[in-house]
């Protein structure tokens, strides 16, 4: 990796105003490298860029912001990469606007390693949430690192699920690095920073500003080798981020749901349009190459007695969670599981309001 000199022309580089992604790859294929484009005088980085550009890269004042990522790089577990690095995620590279600077904290090695991308709503059911834990948990056991862009819902199952496995997870955040967002995933993005990594293009400080996550989304497909998108209505975020996987050529997964939920939507739609249709980790797993560790196979456990208990408890009418639990005795995180399996076993299918019915014996 750089050294701190060689590192704050590149900070200089991306911190300056109104110079975005595509401007600095221009100057950097004409230059050379973010030092010889600030020994340029004005008139000689005018023949590649707008003078008013120029003018502006050449005259910023951005030392206390370089000062601050400089020190921030410092502290151990915490990295700098720019295009320049050998640890620059190499899919990323292939992919369309390539950030010039990555702040990184964690695990380095996480972002060149076999991925899979999981997203899916924030406003997940909990059977949901339960499905992308189950199955991040089984593809990250087989190797798989699961990359998601920490939010509510979907995302957060997903980064739980790969903690549990040996690919780990990576989270690809829409601000500053030295920030977390949500609030709620505080405990959660340690967590990562501990076992995983996080990721942003932003510079230190940036706040949680709207267009900056769908931005980030290209970042989160651009890791992985497929994007599976696990629940999402119509107009989701999520399908953005689908949409970026299926023009860089990834894999676009997705787990069907009830017709009657607006959340299978937009799981649909992506099915229609050509995704493949998942209900096991190893469907997943067949489409990329690789082998499945032992037990990919199922997304959840299976234990028999407390299945029947459950299956007896749903009877044949609609049914909550609150109210399974009630009968069942079961803890949340067994009762999820049992769930998610007798769904994929096509036992029960989800409906709107977080509730199960059975349809199988």
């Amino acid at each position: 990796m750089l050294d701190a000199s060689d590192l704050a022309y590149w900070l200089r580089l991306t911190l300056a105003p109104g110079i975005g992604g595509d401007t600095q790859r221009k100057l950097l294929s004409e230059f050379g490298l973010p030092e010889q484009i600030f020994a340029a005088s004005t008139a000689t980085l005018a023949r590649t860029i707008p003078l008013k550009q120029a003018e502006l890269l050449l005259s910023q004042d951005s030392e206390n912001e370089i000062a601050a990522a400089l020190t921030w790089a410092a502290e151990g577990g915490n990295f700098l990469l720019t295009l320049a690095d050998a640890e620059y995620p190499q899919r990323l590279l292939d992919a369309p606007d390539p950030p010039t600077v990555l702040y990184v904290k964690g695990r380095i090695e996480l972002l060149n390693a076999p991925a899979l991308a999981i997203v899916g709503s924030r406003n997940a059911t909990p059977q949901g949430e339960a499905n992308a834990e189950a199955f991040a948990a089984a593809l990250s056991d087989a190797g798989l690192t699961i990359v998601s862009g920490l939010a509510l819902g979907i995302d957060a199952g997903a980064h739980r699920g790969g903690l549990q496995g040996r690919g780990s997870t990576v989270a690809v955040i829409g601000t500053g690095i030295d920030r977390v967002y949500p609030g709620r995933n505080q405990a959660l993005a340690r967590e990562i920073a501990l076992h995983g990594a996080i990721v942003s293009e932003f510079p230190l400080g940036t706040p949680a500003l709207k267009e900056n996550f769908p931005r980030r989304n290209r970042i989160i497909s651009g890791l992985a080798q497929g994007c599976l998108v696990v629940e999402a209505a119509e107009r989701s975020g999520s399908l953005i981020t689908a949409r970026l996987a299926g023009e860089q050529g990834r894999d676009v997964f997705a787990i069907p749901g009830s017709i009657h939920s607006p959340l299978s939507k937009g799981c649909h739609k992506l099915i229609k349009q050509g995704a493949k249709l998942v209900d096991d980790a190893c469907d997943i797993l067949d489409e990329l190459g690789l082998p499945a560790a032992a037990g990919a196979a199922a997304a959840a456990p299976n234990p028999d007695a407390e299945t029947t208990q459950l299956l007896e408890c749903i009877g044949f009418d609609p049914c909550d969670v609150d109210t399974l639990a009630s009968r069942s005795g079961l803890t949340a995180e067994k009762l999820y599981a049992i769930l998610l399996q007798l769904e994929l076993d096509g036992r029960i299918a989800s409906l709107p309001g977080g509730r199960f019915q059975r349809i199988g014996p």
